[in-house]
């Protein structure tokens, strides 16, 4: 096993529900991998981005990592949520590979700044590009590569939304890439340090937010969008593990 096989792994947990998205509510483990090629000022996942935390990421072959994900389902096929950071920068071919060939389904969320042939063999591809409250820029030239390679792969854009710049983002976003389904969330304001889970979540706050978002797409007519909350917040706020 050479280390350009091995998959730098911040955390491994579940089964629990995805939280967001077109997958919204559905039992899934997660796969949290470590490293980011972005650092958008509101993340609430630091402890997988920074390069800060890189001493708590674990360098683990394929095998390892499906090993553990059976002994959490009990060897119950189920979806596996790839996320991070950004998954894309990792050589997750061989897992996908290797866990399909067992009956498990994958799913995996990136901003579209990195494409991988492997694309193709997810179950669903959900595309996040950054908005401007972010700090981070879009090659949109990049997104739809992002696109072509995951070909037959169900593929989704899923865009959060903190103010009106980020709205107009999402509707430019919906208007490139007209065939894709394309949800919206409320940001979370108030994400955790790396260091404490157990930070307050303002969620009046954002259900504010929430309700505004809802209020926008319905005036301007938007009917193709879908408004929905990041539900794991709304349930255990920032705990880190659900």
């Amino acid at each position: 096993m050479t280390t350009r096989d091995t998959i730098r792994v911040s955390e491994i947990f579940g089964p629990t529900i995805q939280g967001e998205g077109a997958l919204i509510g559905q039992p899934t483990v997660f796969v949290r991998t470590g490293g980011c090629d972005y650092r958008c000022s509101w993340c609430d996942s630091l402890h997988a981005v920074d390069s800060e935390y890189r001493d708590t990421w674990k360098a683990m072959p394929p095998e390892d990592i499906l090993a553990e994900i059976e002994k959490l389902t009990g060897g119950k096929p189920i979806m596996v949520t790839l996320s991070g950071g950004n998954p894309a920068t990792q050589p997750l071919d061989r897992l996908i590979e290797q866990g399909k060939a067992k009956g498990y389904s994958f799913a995996m969320e990136t901003q579209g700044s990195v494409v991988k042939p492997w694309f193709a063999d997810l179950q669903m591809l959900v595309l996040s590009p950054k908005p401007p409250s972010s700090g981070m820029g879009t090659d949109w030239r990049v997104v739809a590569n992002c696109v072509r390679t995951a070909k037959a792969a169900p593929t989704v854009l899923k865009i959060v939304v903190f103010d009106e710049a980020d709205y107009a983002f999402a509707r430019e976003a919906s208007e490139r890439f007209r065939e894709l389904p394309i949800y919206l969330q409320p940001g979370n304001h108030t994400p955790p340090p790396p260091e404490d889970d157990s930070a307050t979540v303002d969620q009046e706050g954002i259900d504010d937010r929430m309700r505004w978002l809802v209020d926008k797409v319905v005036e301007d007519k938007w009917y193709g969008a879908r408004v929905l909350p990041q539900l794991h917040v709304m349930l255990w706020g920032n705990k880190r593990g659900v």
